[in-house]
């Protein structure tokens, strides 16, 4: 997406340990619009999928989650990193160690919310490792229900996660994939 990267160039900055920081219209503050044309891209990839849930991680892929949705007029589930009081015991859980934060979650979601006749479209701001998406796909599993792929805003290719998944037959689109990045600059995919 053409617009995706001129404001990653643009706005986003690179911090040591390859973060990039796009926060300021991603995944703090949000660029509306952009959210907007984020899920209209992702429709049209995977329009013809037949999704019936959107699958995310909470926080920062709920934004983006909910806009794509919107879509496909299916509800957005978000795995949570923390069981509160108001959620049974009967959920689906999984570990997802997080690049970002350095630690591991245990993530949950309601045997309730997803059943085995659900079409699943996995949504997130970014896909490094894999860890998250892997997590998530494991909830999906674990329901019975039938994956239709992984989408992710922004793509480290050069971190492996999205072609590892892609080698193991997993339908992975990502807007945009830098293979490699530096204080002053990124590469991206063709």
């Amino acid at each position: 997406m053409k617009k995706l990267r001129e404001m990653i160039d643009s706005k986003g900055k690179v911090f040591p340990g390859n973060i990039l920081k796009v926060d300021c219209f991603l995944n703090h503050q949000i660029d509306v619009e952009l959210l907007n044309e984020i899920g209209r891209e992702f429709y049209r990839r995977f329009e013809k999928d037949n999704v019936t849930k959107i699958l995310t991680i909470e926080a920062s892929g709920i934004g983006i989650a909910c806009i794509t949705a919107q879509y496909f007029k299916a509800p957005v589930l978000f795995a949570k990193k923390n069981k509160t009081k108001n959620i049974a015991n009967d959920v689906y859980s999984t570990e997802i160690v997080s690049y970002t934060h350095s630690r591991t979650y245990t993530v949950i979601v309601s045997k309730e919310f997803l059943k085995p006749e659900d079409r699943v479209l996995i949504i997130d701001d970014f896909l490094a490792n894999g860890c998250a998406m892997e997590g998530l796909i494991d909830l999906v599993h674990q329901a019975g229900a039938t994956l239709v792929g992984c989408g992710s805003v922004i793509e480290k290719g050069f971190q492996g996660g999205g072609d590892a998944m892609r080698d193991k037959g997993i339908r992975v689109e990502s807007l945009a994939i830098i293979d490699s990045m530096s204080d002053d600059s990124l590469t991206y995919r063709e």
